[in-house]
C-alpha cells in the first residue's frame, strides 16, 4: 500500500521535529499499520473503498490497539470485517482481549 504525498510530507516532517527514539517510535508505528492495512486488504480480497470480484468480506470498521515495544507505545488501528478473521496474523495468542499487547 502506497502512502499518499501528504502522508509522506506528514511522516518527513515528523521525522525533522522528532528526536531518535521517538523517529524510531513513528516509523515502527506507520510500518505496522501499513502492513496491517496490506494484510486486511488480502484477507478481504479488495482494497478499502474499491469493488472487486474477489471480495470474500466487508470492512466494519476499526478496533484501537496500543502496542507496547521498546521503542515506546504504538497506537495502531486493526482493521474489523464483517466475518473471518480480524486480527493480523503477527498477534496471534498475543495480549488477549485487553487491547494491550507487548509482543
Amino acid at each position: 500500500m502506497a502512502l499518499s504525498q501528504s502522508d509522506l510530507m506528514r511522516l518527513l516532517e515528523s521525522l525533522r521535529t522528532a528526536d531518535g527514539v521517538e523517529t524510531i517510535r513513528v516509523l515502527c508505528e506507520r510500518i505496522l499499520q501499513e502492513l496491517i492495512e496490506a494484510e486486511a486488504t488480502e484477507v478481504i480480497g479488495a482494497a478499502q473503498g474499491a469493488h472487486s470480484q474477489k471480495r470474500t468480506t466487508w470492512r466494519n470498521g476499526h478496533r484501537d490497539r496500543l502496542l507496547t515495544t521498546q521503542a515506546g507505545d504504538l497506537n495502531l488501528r486493526i482493521p474489523k470485517v464483517r466475518s473471518g478473521r480480524s486480527s493480523p496474523r503477527c498477534w496471534s495468542g498475543v495480549g488477549g482481549s485487553t487491547g494491550r499487547c507487548s509482543p
